[in-house]
């Protein structure tokens, strides 16, 4: 089957995700927080950005490699970290990253993912990523990134814009708690999707594995918050140089919207930020993230990843001209994964790389470093 001719765009693999999933596992995926204003925001903004096509250029060869972080990748994305992805798809994890092994790109794997990174060991490739939600307790922390370095993670990235729990009104009126409990509608809900439920019996309701170990199976949690909330910080700067000082590797920032806390940022010996809204899910009085990089790009000379919005390669190229090193995207692979299972993965890497291809063609582009120079300015 040629999966182009069914799902040429990761638009087509979101529809079919919504009909193969039950109705509050697509909640989980799909939502933002408050009216999803900053989810709507990111698309919008997104779409304002505009270039210049060329023309008479004659033929050219279109490269899309680049090097960072002192890793040559042959494409400038990777797979940014989805907390219980493993909801989404059984064994999203393994699958992700595999994915990304296989395509010679990052994968990172959340705190809060429903594998370990022990469970993740065998599936790693060279750029593997590690996300740490902050953990208040010192030898908790210890333990999280000595794991995470012996599982073979090379890169730590620490999120910094979940200082309280986000809301997720869609979620809440999905009926999802966590951990998921089988409750009469969500049981309707789940025999509407028979492919995704047996998938699910074969493998279990997933739940957080990395942090089986830290919690106390006592403990009372409100219905919609998971139990990484019992072990999480709001960190500061000395939390960050502690971080910076106990890993030894590439140490990123993930999170940064504002350009003035780049400066202290660098003083704490960070390797590269993360410009990201939490792609709409944590604040829903944010700017797109995209509005925000060019004064980010202005303030630093550290390298920058983007998310935020992501749906196709012109996306990519977008936010490459406005001053990203790297992107990363989340939901456009978990769309992938519920809607074709293992096959998804890849096939939302192949659609990436023929859009940026089609899009650089149209634009006489050899290489991704001259895109500001295409870009077209109201």
């Amino acid at each position: 089957m040629d999966l182009h001719s069914s799902f040429p765009c990761i638009a087509d693999l979101k529809h079919r995700a919504q009909r193969r999933i039950p109705h509050f596992v697509w909640e989980f995926l799909d939502s933002g927080t408050g009216s999803e204003v900053t989810l709507r925001r990111n698309r919008t903004a997104l779409d304002e950005v505009e270039f210049l096509p060329s023309i008479l250029h004659g033929p050219i060869e279109c490269d899309t490699s680049t090097r960072f972080l002192g890793h040559d990748y042959p494409l400038p994305f990777g797979i940014a970290p989805i907390g219980m992805s493993g909801l989404i798809w059984p064994n999203a994890e393994r699958l992700l990253a595999r994915a990304g092994a296989e395509a010679g790109l990052p994968y990172t794997l959340s705190t809060v993912a429903s594998q370990s990174p022990e469970n993740l060991a065998p599936h790693l490739g060279q750029n593997a990523w590690f996300q740490l939600y902050p953990p208040k307790d010192s030898d908790i922390r210890s333990d999280l990134l000595r794991r995470a370095k012996t599982a073979g993670f090379t890169t730590l990235v620490l999120t910094v814009d979940i200082p309280v729990a986000s809301r997720r009104e869609r979620q809440v009126r999905s009926g999802l708690t966590h951990p998921p409990r089988l409750t009469p509608r969500l049981l309707a809900q789940i025999t509407r999707c028979p492919t995704w439920a047996l998938a699910m019996a074969r493998h279990g309701m997933p739940r957080m594995q990395t942090l089986d170990k830290y919690i106390d199976s006592n403990s009372v949690l409100p219905p919609t918050a998971h139990v990484g909330y019992l072990l999480r910080t709001s960190p500061d700067m000395d939390y960050v140089k502690w971080l910076r000082d106990a890993w030894d590797g590439p140490f990123i920032i993930k999170g940064v919207m504002r350009a003035e806390d780049t400066k202290r940022l660098e003083q704490a010996g960070v390797d590269a930020l993360w410009v990201s809204n939490h792609g709409g899910r944590q604040f829903d009085g944010a700017p797109a993230s995209i509005s925000v990089l060019p004064t980010i790009r202005a303030a630093t000379d550290l390298p920058l990843i983007f998310d935020g919005g992501i749906e196709g390669g012109l996306d990519i190229l977008r936010a490459l001209a406005l001053g990203a090193d790297f992107i990363m995207l989340g939901r456009g692979f978990l769309y992938g994964l519920a809607a074709l299972g293992p096959r998804g993965p890849a096939h939302v890497i192949d659609i990436l790389r023929q859009d940026m291809l089609a899009n650089m063609g149209q634009l006489g582009l050899s290489h991704l470093s001259r895109l500001s120079t295409h870009q077209h300015s109201n």
